[in-house]
This record gives structure tokens, sequence and C-alpha cells, in this order.
């Protein structure tokens, strides 16, 4: 078939699909990943999505329009917010001590194959113990803000709060929140992103299961109790369109379940319920004490018709961004379920013989609770995609991603950094945010998380194209605001190189390059951290000039940065000597002396 590209027409074909899914810009560095992760993106970018029919186009979004335009420079509003994130179970590490119980990614990762390489995160960046080295490096960066996220399982072992509250888990939360505040940087924190106590797991069904609605209120309600003095930022949850998904229907993240056609729904409408009752808790429990705000950090990628000129595209766009954002924020903003998800689910159920949707129902009071339940919108975006109708037969299983009746594209030409999934689209951030803006009555919004990743283990730490990156995705930002969506914030993903889920340490997000193979994990800047504060030392891009002499300086100074992370082999020898050699050799000598002490004294007697 034909797809248009900017009203260019370019051929695909099977042979053209397999090309760009296997593209793959090769590291400097060897590693054993190579092969691996080479496969890994050939056979999952040729494994294409898809999925189902039509409906009509928003009335307010332009769908025809996209101005991708040249690079703006200007300022952002003053008191824009700047900041960097990270979550728990990525890089805190410390995964069974001072009381904390187990997760479902502690579980999951102890599962040989679910990740590769079968790596783990007890350990991670060593952040529970190195977060005041992490503060000042935030400092460092004039952070304005830093988004992190509570570890349930830390805070209550068992995920019950009659159970017991662990107050060490308390503390070091305590520590890091007064810490930051020391510094002059405002706490966001996220109550879930995704470490549910693998107890409730086990014991209710997780997220299948109503009764998470409760608990998960109990734990945000502790957390009110003990730090809403201080925080005034609560997101509820991360991303819970990965939860529902790769948790309960690929079965790629934890607690890996592959319930085909239902279990994402159901997941979602518990975590929906959830949200609302956290949001009605905070209202009337605790928002006149302490003043704070409370919002969902909902990541989606951006839909592009393939064909603006055929309505049948432009609807599959819309049709594939309600089935990734709006199948939360809808009811978020409005009390249902996008109508075209009720339209397509029930359709599809209907042909499979089911009495019912697969696609849960709301009650008029569930909707009228869960209406206006959000102060701002998190914003998670990371990249884009082409859309164009597919219809896709009804059998006797569907799924989530066959309800849609669409398929997924990408253009070849795009860069494509790091993550098999994420091509550097700079002009879809546009599109989403205003998208946002016309669906939803232009809420107020902040950029959770957007940054780009790397291939392999690379030690090189300029790093261009997050630069690059950087660069292009907030002048889009900018461009939107200029439009007159109502952007508060930013947070560049990540600060460090973490765990990444079902990817292990094969990918590195990070502003800092932190060292695993180092027991103490040793942070080094990248040229990204400099080009960044530059960033917000200007609250934006201020000229031409400026702004072409942020990329040489931040370039000249990870130089330095490379040297010493080069050094860092023979300091982890000159530590093995240390630490195993010296103490060796001292008890051999102890040992030695012994022996030849017992012969003199038998030669005496």
């Amino acid at each position: 078939m034909e797809l248009l590209f900017w009203g260019h027409m370019v051929q695909w074909n099977v042979e053209n699909l397999l090309e760009a899914s296997a593209r793959f810009v090769w590291c400097d560095c060897s590693s054993p990943l190579h092969v691996t992760m080479f496969l890994r993106v050939v056979r999952a970018l040729c494994c294409w999505l898809v999925l189902l029919a039509c409906v009509s186009a928003s009335e307010d979004f332009d769908w025809t329009k996209n101005d991708q335009g040249s690079f703006y420079y200007g300022t952002f509003p003053t008191g824009f917010s700047w900041g960097a994130g990270s979550s728990a179970y990525q890089t805190e590490g410390a995964w069974n001590v001072d009381g904390k119980g187990m997760s479902i990614w502690d579980t999951f990762t102890r599962k040989k194959g679910k990740i590769l390489l079968n790596d783990t995160g007890d350990s991670s960046c060593e952040g529970y113990y190195k977060f005041k080295d992490d503060v000042t490096m935030m400092k460092d960066m004039k952070l304005n803000h830093y988004r992190f996220s509570i570890s349930w399982p830390r805070i209550l072992p068992s995920g019950l709060k009659a159970d017991h509250i662990n107050e060490k888990g308390i503390k070091y939360y305590d520590e890091l929140i007064n810490m930051l505040l020391d510094s002059k940087i405002t706490p966001v924190v996220t109550l879930y992103h995704w470490d549910l106590p693998q107890m409730l797991e086990e014991k209710f069904g997780g997220w299948q299961n109503v009764s998470m609605v409760y608990y998960f209120n109990d734990f945000a309600n502790l957390c009110f109790e003990r730090f809403g003095n201080r925080v005034k930022y609560w997101i509820t949850f991360n991303n819970p369109w990965s939860v529902a998904v790769e948790g309960y229907e690929t079965g790629e993240h934890a607690p890996g379940l592959k319930l085909r056609g239902t279990g994402a729904y159901r997941a979602a409408h518990h975590i929906i319920k959830a949200h609302a009752k956290v949001w009605h808790t905070y209202d009337t429990q605790w928002r006149s004490k302490q003043k704070g705000l409370i919002g969902i950090s909902l990541s989606a990628d951006w839909g592009e018709p393939v064909d603006i000129t055929d309505q049948r595209d432009i609807e599959a766009a819309e049709r594939y961004v309600q089935f990734y954002l709006g199948w939360f924020a809808t009811p978020v903003f409005n009390g249902d379920y996008p109508q075209v998800m009720k339209e397509y689910v029930g359709r599809k159920s209907a042909q499979q013989g089911l009495g019912a949707s697969r696609l849960p129902v709301f009650s008029s009071q569930e909707k009228s609770y869960i209406k206006g339940t959000c102060d701002f919108l998190g914003v998670g975006h990371f990249t884009t995609r082409y859309i164009t109708q597919k219809n896709y037969p009804s059998g006797p299983v569907s799924s989530y991603f066959t309800d849609r009746d669409l398929v997924e594209l990408v253009d070849p030409r795009w860069p494509d950094p790091g993550s098999e999934w994420l091509y550097s689209v700079p002009w879809g951030f546009r599109r989403l945010l205003n998208f946002v803006k016309t669906q939803y009555g232009n809420p107020m919004i902040y950029v959770t998380e957007n940054g780009v990743s790397e291939k392999m283990t690379c030690t090189d730490l300029c790093d261009e194209w997050r630069m690059q990156f950087f660069k292009d995705y907030i002048n889009q930002m900018l461009k939107a605001l200029k439009d007159g969506v109502k952007v508060k914030g930013y947070t560049a993903w990540s600060l460090l190189d973490k765990f990444e889920w079902d990817e292990g340490y094969s990918e590195r997000f990070g502003l800092y390059y932190v060292d695993f193979r180092n027991k103490n994990k040793p942070r080094y800047p990248k040229a990204s951290v400099h080009y960044y504060k530059r960033i917000i030392s200007s609250n934006g891009f201020p000229n031409q000039r400026e702004v072409d002499s942020w990329r040489r300086k931040a370039l000249e100074s990870c130089s330095s940065s490379n040297q010493l992370l080069a050094a860092d082999p023979l300091i982890r020898h000159m530590e093995m000597v240390t630490e195993i050699v010296v103490p060796t050799v001292c008890t051999l000598c102890i040992l030695l002396s012994a022996i030849f002490l017992m012969f003199l004294l038998r030669g005496r007697f």
C-alpha cells in the first residue's frame, strides 16, 4: 500500500517494513548485548501492532493541520518549573533492607527469561543510600522540582496499613523530602509507579480486584498524613496504560499475566476508581489544611494519520489516541470512557457471542464521582506513530490491540537513537499537547516524562543525540505554549541511568551516567546535563547565537567526564587490591606467623 508522509508518497512493502524495523544505530563500544538486542529489535518491530474500525473525528481538533515550522526562539513564562524524574523500583535498590516488603517487580525479575540478561533492580543505582549525593547534583543543575515515587511496600510491607507501618521507610522519604526543600527543590511525588506489594497480588489478584481501590486509598492517605505538610504536588498513578496492558494483557511487565481481551480493561477500571477515591480523600480531608494538588500522569504516543485526506485514517488516528490517552483521561475529565472505545469493544464483544462488553461499565454514581478528579494532568510523551485503518476479523479470542482496528507505522527517516520503540518525532509532542487542550477544556499540564535512551552499554558521555532531542522537544512544547496550551512545568526523564523494566540495564535514559559495574554506583554527568542546565538558567531559548554556543560548551565539558569514566576500571582495580588482596595477604601473614610461633614453642618444650 501507499502511505502519505508529509505529502510525499512512499511505496511500502514487506521488505521496506523489515528494513525500517531492523534499522540499528550501533554504539562505538563493544558489548555482548549487540546480537541479542539486534534480534530483539528486528523481532519486536516486525510485529507491527494492529487494530479496529471507524468513528467520527474530533470536531475541535484539526487533524489536517500539522505546522512543523522552524525553530522558535523565545522563553517560557516566569515561574515555569524545570525538573527531572525517577521512580522507586528503578533507582532505589535496597530491595530487602530496613523492613521493606516484596513488590511484584521483586518477584517478577526473579523469573528467568522475563528480563533481558535476567537483570533485577535489587541494587540498581543504590539511590536509597546515595540520595544526598543525588540531591546535590539536582541543586547544581538548578532544578526547580524533582519527581520521584514512594514505594508502597517500603512503607507498608504487606500492602495493608492495618498490618504494619514501616517507620524506617517513612524516615527515608522524610529525609529525602526535607533535603529537597532545603535545596529549594519542590518534591513532586508519585504514589504508584508500578511496584505493587507482592502480597496484594498473591492474596487478591492485584489490580484485577476492586479491593485494591480501598487498599491504595489507605496507602495514599498515610502518605498525605506523614508527608503532606511538605509535599504540595501529588500524582496518583504513573502511566496506568502500561500497568494495565503490559502487566495484565501481554505479560511483559509484572505481574506478568496474559489475560487477553479482559485483563487490561479490568485493571484500568479499578485504577481509575482508585485514582478518583484518592482524589476525593485528599479533597475532603487534607486540601484545606495542606493546600496541595492531585493529578495523574498519563503517557501517550501521538498518532498521526498516514493520509490526512483519507477520513478513515483520520478516524483511525483519533481512535489510537483515544484508546491510549483517552482511556484514562476521558473518565477523569468527563466521567466515562471515550465513546469510540465503548462502541468498538462492545461490537467486538458481540461478534464473539458475549452477552456484555469486555469493557467494564461505570454506574451513573461512579461517573459523577470520577468526573473532575484532576487538579492537573501529568503528560508523559516520548514518540509518535503513523496510523492507518485496518479491519481485523473478530475471532474467539480478541485483545486490546485487535479491538482498535488500526496499524501503527514509522517513517524510516525518523532518528531512533535508543529504545526499539522510541523514534524522535518532535512535532508529535506539540500535536499531543494541543489535542489535550481541545479535548479536555485546556487543563493545567505538567510534562511528567520526556526523554530519550541510548543503545547498549555505551560509555561515551558526549550524548549529542540527547541534547538534540531535548532541544527539539522542549521547543515544540514552547510552541504549544504559544498555541495557548497551559503547560506549567517540564520533567526530563530521567535524572539517572537506571533499571529499565523488561530491558534491564541495556538502555540508558539518564542525564547522569551510572557505572553499574562499580558497587559504589558512581554518577558521571553527560553533556546533556550541562545543556539542560543552560535551558533552565535561560528559561528557554533566548537567541540563536547563545543556543548554538550551549552545544559546544556542553561537549567540551563532557570530555573531562569521559576521562574520569575511563579511569574507573583502574580505580576498581585499586579497590580490589585494597579490599581483597591486602586483607588476604595480611591473613596469610598472620597464619604463617602463628605456625612459626607454634614451631618455636614446640622446640622450647
